[in-house]
This record gives C-alpha cells, structure tokens and sequence, in this order.
C-alpha cells in the first residue's frame, strides 16, 4: 500500500511540473525565435527590444577605409530606430563625435540600401551612398560620399555596385569602402 502512496504521489508531482512548464513554454520570450507575445516581429517588437531594419544597431570599424586613414582610426557608429546618428571617430588618441539625422531605403539589388545622412555636428554637410548587411546581420559594407555643400563627389548606387561613388568622375573604388562588425 505505501508503494502504491508514493507512486500515486509521484504521478501527482510529474503532472503538476509537466502542466506548469507547459505553461511557461507557452508565455514565449524575446530569445524564441518566434514572433508571439506581443512582439511586431520575431523576438523584437512589443514587450521586447525595438525591431531593427537595416542599419540600425552600433557598429565598428577598424582598421577604417583608405580614403578616411587621414581623418580616423577606428569608427563606432550608432543609428538609432528613431533615424538619429551618433559616431564616434578616433585619430591618434583623439576623439570626434558626429551628430544628425539619416534615412535609409532599401533598393531593387539585392540586400543594398540607400542612405542619405543629414549631420548636424561638428558641422553641417548631406552624405549619400549606399550600404548592405550580411553574415548573418554581423558585417556590414558601407560606402558613402559627402554630396552636400559639393566637393565634387558622386555617391555609389545600387545599381552600380560598392566602389562606384566618385571623385571628379573618377571612381574612387574599394578605397571608399567601409567595413563594419555589428557590436550590438
């Protein structure tokens, strides 16, 4: 009879734990790898993070393009859901914040979006070009010329590829492309 109790028990104690995982399974988290809750996409939206598209997230860059080795170092660049920037940018031990706005727009090729930056600080200038996020949203190609006021620079586009923005009409190549790993 005191088998029977403790087996009898034991069912009791596996049901009870069986009904409550159950139930947690059920509730769903922002690491599931489903859209539920009351998430707008998968694991992001609602009682999670903010989603993000495309760009958005921090980035860094080192070592940095050829064409910028006379203005930075390295490069940790920010762009917020809200479509604000900040970017921090070091040069021997030297630290420059650059501040604004920017919209990005995703092209007819491929993965490659265009991105328009409207920086407010230090000082004021529009940059267009063009940027593609791969690996798995780890890595992220960027390639982007000021356009405004005119140095005589064409921004990349989509359809002609990264190393199509130019300087002069000349091509400026793979020397304007930058190369970021996502660091959150």
């Amino acid at each position: 009879m005191k088998l029977l109790k403790f087996f009898l028990i034991g069912l009791l104690a596996a049901g009870i734990t069986f009904q409550s995982c159950k139930d947690e399974e059920s509730k769903g988290t922002c690491s599931d790898g489903i859209q539920n809750q009351d998430e707008t996409g998968v694991d992001c939206g609602g009682v999670c993070n903010e989603c993000r598209e495309g760009i958005q997230g921090t980035w860094k860059s080192y070592p940095v393009a050829p064409i910028l080795a006379n203005f930075a170092d390295s490069i940790v660049a920010t762009f917020n859901t809200n479509s604000t920037y900040n970017i921090d940018q070091w040069k021997g031990g030297s630290k420059t914040v650059l501040t604004g706005t920017y919209v990005q727009t995703p092209s007819s090729v491929g993965n490659i979006y265009t991105i328009t930056v409207n920086q407010t600080s230090p000082t004021a200038i529009t940059a267009e070009g063009i940027f593609e996020v791969t690996d798995n949203d780890t890595r992220m190609k960027y390639e982007i010329v000021q356009t405004t006021p005119s140095i005589g620079a064409g921004a990349a586009t989509a359809a002609g590829g990264f190393g199509s923005s130019t300087f002069g009409g000349v091509p400026l190549g793979a020397a304007n492309i930058q190369q970021y790993t996502r660091v959150k």
